[in-house]
């Protein structure tokens, strides 16, 4: 071709890329995406993850298959994600987990916010602090004596080093002055069983998962995390209520994108996921559950995660936790 036709072509093909990528989102998907949930199933993760994907596959009609991926604290299947490629067909389900092991877990196979794009928020639910019943301590003050008499004799449970309930558990024991042991486990759920066997004595659990453990009687609740009682389970009061004062955290979910993701295609799934979040027959029902929905545009999701990267590099600083424990 003469130079000066190929310097006129030149601007042609740059339109014509410029219109590929909205194009590329209408015609996707096209194929089965996968949800990576690097937790343990039965979590809270894989359960909101999977009821997202039936929503999802109905919207845009084609399957959101959920691969449960879990171990080391969530950075098994983290990596796993990081590592598909950018094409829409993969995504990450990923919680405060995440944000707590950027500053906790530093030398990790990918960095966050550069392997990742956000794509949109899920929801937030309250823990719920538990005990086995054979500790005998029925309110938080109780406890908070008898962890002090027991100088670093009694243990609590986690799904690993940088969950949410590690984390929740570091807090308590930094605002309620006591020495408590942390106990990891591979997932939410052997977390949750070896509280309800009696191998642990506590857990500060999801109160969407907990709760109804809560209710058969398998552990006692003491108190719950946010600032105000959960409508779960009123009777119950807040941990900062029951004594342990400024005490609140909570346990939230997102979704993620492996970095170099057609910014088109997550626009589409940021929309989507909003309009499932806002379903009425949605949030009645993760209501019933002590789940409150989250919506946010992908920038204000992108400063949400910022923000909480920052906010639990203090946590971890003041608390002393390490990866090691």
């Amino acid at each position: 071709m003469p130079i000066r036709a190929t310097a006129m072509a030149a601007p042609l093909i740059a339109a014509l890329a410029l219109v590929a990528l909205p194009v590329a989102a209408q015609t996707w998907p096209a194929k089965p995406v996968r949800i990576i949930v690097p937790f343990g199933t039965g979590g809270p993760a894989d359960i909101f993850a999977r009821i997202l994907g039936q929503h999802l596959q109905g919207a845009l009609g084609q399957p959101f298959v959920v691969e449960a991926r879990p171990g080391a604290g969530s950075i098994i299947g983290t990596e796993i994600a990081a590592k598909s490629a950018p094409d829409g067909y993969t995504l990450l389900m990923m919680s405060n987990t995440h944000t707590v092991n950027e500053s906790l877990v530093p030398k990790k196979p990918f960095v966050l916010m550069k392997d990742f794009v956000p794509v949109a928020p899920v929801n937030f639910s309250d823990l719920l602090l538990v005990v086995h019943p054979s500790v005998p301590a029925r309110s938080v003050k109780e406890l908070v004596a008898l962890a002090k008499k027991a100088k670093g004799g009694m243990n609590y449970a986690s799904s690993g080093t940088g969950t949410p309930y590690h984390m929740a558990g570091e807090l308590f024991k930094t605002l309620a002055g006591v020495d408590i042991v942390h106990v990891p486990h591979k997932t939410s759920g052997e977390a949750r069983t070896s509280v309800m066997s009696g191998q642990t004595e506590m857990m500060l659990d999801a109160i969407t998962t907990m709760a109804p453990v809560a209710r058969a009687g398998r552990v006692r609740a003491l108190g719950s995390s946010g600032r105000e009682r959960s409508s779960v389970m009123p009777d119950v009061p807040t941990i900062a209520e029951a004594g342990v004062q400024g005490y609140e955290t909570t346990i939230w979910l997102g979704l993620m994108a492996p970095a170099g993701t057609p910014q088109p295609v997550l626009e589409r799934l940021n929309a989507e996921i909003t309009k499932v979040v806002n379903r009425p027959d949605v949030r009645e029902n993760w209501a019933k559950q002590g789940a409150t929905p989250l919506t946010m545009t992908i920038p204000q999701f992108e400063k949400y995660l910022n923000a909480d990267i920052a906010k639990w590099a203090k946590v971890v600083k003041l608390s002393g936790a390490r990866t090691d424990q």
